[in-house]
């Protein structure tokens, strides 16, 4: 039997990383979507949220994120929680490159 490695949650956050917004073309976690990752004996919790509470594309972002995350080694089921408290703010909460992008300053 061979043990798996447990991801850490920066290599999770990483794989969150791949999936887009497909409206703004940036990533999830760039824009400040993923609010947490927490990894507990094969299981991955995501809260996140979305650009608003209206995103028609809700369920495709969420089912990319499962799906990325179902490939790392060592996770067997993924939960992606959407949540709108708090409200997504992209001038606090998203990276610096993304307000450069988005013309936020």
């Amino acid at each position: 039997m061979t043990e798996t490695a447990i991801p850490s949650a920066e290599e999770l956050r990483e794989k969150l990383a791949e999936v887009m917004d497909p409206e703004i073309g940036l990533s999830i976690v760039e824009l400040g979507l993923v609010y947490d990752v927490a990894y507990d004996e094969g299981d991955v919790l995501v809260t996140m949220t979305l650009t608003s509470p209206g995103c028609p594309l809700g369920p495709v972002i969420r089912g990319e994120a499962y799906a990325k995350l179902k490939e790392v080694p060592g996770v067997n089921d993924v939960d992606v929680q959407i949540v709108w408290n708090p409200p997504w703010d992209p001038r606090t909460m998203a990276s610096d490159d993304v307000k450069m992008q988005l013309g936020i300053w």
